[in-house]
């Protein structure tokens, strides 16, 4: 049985509205499902040295792109056609919003992948790839709960998302610190271990949309903006 959450935007006299807002969440999901593929595919060829799995990962980038301009086609023509007010307008307006999330986690996915043909030619960093695996699972389990949080509408698992993206940073800062320490030990690794600092980087990126993800959950569940805001006070909004 649906929560009254999980439901509350489904319960409209046209059905037709129903189906609208049905196939909007739906394609999202399939959008958000590619984009944590794209993530977890392009660490696993960093980490494997896969030059043709990162070729391939580049190339899908073009269907993300596609899947964007589609959901925003979508939820223009659903604003205009039923103009949806309160609840509805949230709704519809938080998907456009965490669209352009997702087609950022899917540059930065490419973003990877170029790193990891660049390793896979110039041969793999001496340093690193422990970070990037810890890291890389961090974040696309962020993503991938964060995706779950809009299907079930779920604000208490976004807003745990909302903590973990501190964490995440921490992780990111303290792996930074480890390899430029390496790298002024022994500068003969520099432009690879360069490489392995902007993967991470995308990574820490991915984190913060998986948390702009659960922030627009928020907003759509409780009505409140919580972007910009210590997890302290969105806390609050959430427990009310």
């Amino acid at each position: 049985m649906p929560t009254k959450k999980e439901d509350m935007y489904g319960d409209h006299i046209s059905h037709q509205f129903n189906d609208d807002l049905s196939q909007l969440k739906s394609d999202f999901l399939d959008m958000g499902g590619l984009v944590e593929q794209q993530t977890i595919d392009a660490v696993n060829a960093l980490i494997d040295g896969d030059s043709d799995a990162a070729d391939e990962i580049r190339a899908r980038d073009k269907v993300v792109d596609r899947m964007e301009m589609t959901l925003d086609e979508e939820a223009t023509r659903l604003i205009a056609r039923r103009q949806p007010a309160a609840r509805d307008l949230r709704f519809v307006i938080s998907v456009i919003k965490m669209v352009s999330d997702l087609e950022r986690v899917g540059d930065e996915a490419k973003k990877i992948a170029k790193f990891a043909l660049t390793l896979a030619e110039e041969g793999q960093a001496p340093r690193g790839y422990v970070e990037v695996r810890h890291i890389g699972n961090h974040v696309t389990t962020m993503l991938h709960d964060a995706l779950d949080a809009f299907s079930r509408l779920d604000a208490h698992q976004a807003l745990k998302i909302m903590r973990e993206d501190k964490r995440v940073d921490e992780e990111y800062q303290a792996a930074t610190r480890t390899l430029l320490t390496f790298m002024m030990e022994d500068t003969r690794n520099i432009s690879r271990c360069m490489s392995v600092l902007w993967v991470l980087r995308a990574l820490e990126r991915v984190g913060d949309h998986a948390c702009n993800i659960a922030e627009n959950v928020i907003y759509m569940v409780e009505g409140e903006d919580v972007r910009h805001t210590p997890v302290e006070e969105a806390e609050k909004v959430v427990g009310r």
